[in-house]
């Protein structure tokens, strides 16, 4: 399979998973407050080497017909907080489908990190979307651009925090914010999913009778949605919010029986369904073969 895009239908929308980048996470990163002996057991069930878990960055860009839609932009080109100096592939493989950064209407960004707001400009800091609406949480922006948020001594954070407010304000006039679960335009919607960042949206796409849920980063792995008492402190700005959002939305997708895109979710295209095992869910990639 190629593992830069995946197109696929979704109802009557023309929908293509793409992958920015494939990072690698360790697992005490990814899963902090598990067990050690219990987390060994399970990575070893998963076939996951400790310190070498695959993370994919994948993007959604959908094409309703009538508008044109990117969800997510990837970490862009520059220097990104884990993973050193980086040149992301969301354009070349977006292009390898026919589509040009000027064809894209709305950009919907889920929230501040640079994995998924770095490739709103490029290095001159111009917006590589140029005819773009841009769509954020309010809180998110808010959480981003104040100055107190650079008022911190954690080197990560301090340069996660410039990545974002420098990208976002380069799109400003560009940018619309929202407060509330809307129809972003039609057939596409934001939907409340706190957090993980204080405005962190998950978006919801549906087609006749074909929904998709984006949950970004609600959870980072498939054995989150397994072990839903495991989290990794680093990404989560508020654990008891985060663990209700997670509940609320897995819930939702596993009763709905909703195609999901999570973003972080290996293998790539980061498709599939949500199950429900136990008190917690279990997750099924989509067959793409």
């Amino acid at each position: 399979m190629n593992t830069g895009y995946y197109r696929f239908k979704l109802g009557d929308f023309d929908c293509i998973a793409v992958n920015d980048f494939m990072n690698l996470y360790s697992a005490s990163r990814l899963f902090t407050n598990a067990p050690q002996e219990h987390l060994e057991q399970v990575l070893c069930e998963h076939n996951l080497e400790p310190e070498k878990i695959p993370s994919p960055f994948t993007c959604l860009f959908v094409d309703t017909g009538r508008n044109k839609v990117l969800v997510d932009t990837g970490a862009g080109k520059g220097v990104h907080p884990q993973i050193g100096r980086y040149e992301g592939k969301l354009l070349k493989n977006l292009q390898a489908e026919g589509i040009q950064a000027e064809d894209i209407d709305t950009v919907i960004l889920t929230h501040g990190h640079p994995d998924h707001i770095g490739g709103v400009v490029d290095e001159s800091g111009r917006p590589i979307f140029p005819n773009a609406r841009y769509v954020m949480w309010e809180d998110e922006w808010d959480f981003w651009t104040a100055e107190s948020a650079l008022e911190t001594e954690r080197p990560l954070v301090q340069m996660v925090m410039q990545i974002a407010r420098k990208s976002l304000l380069s799109i400003q006039d560009q940018l619309e914010l929202i407060d509330q679960e809307m129809e972003i335009v039609p057939g596409i919607y934001a939907v409340e999913a706190k957090g993980h960042t204080p405005g962190h949206m998950a978006v919801a796409v549906s087609s006749g009778r074909e929904e998709l849920l984006y949950t970004s980063d609600t959870v980072l792995h498939p054995i989150h949605l397994e072990h839903s008492g495991w989290h990794t402190d680093f990404y989560d700005h508020d654990l008891e919010q985060a663990a209700a959002t997670k509940q609320r939305l897995f819930d939702r997708a596993a009763a709905k029986k909703t195609l999901v895109l999570a973003f972080h979710f290996y293998p790539f295209p980061s498709l599939g369904h949500v199950l429900t095992k136990g008190e917690g869910w279990q997750w099924q990639p989509v067959e793409t073969e």
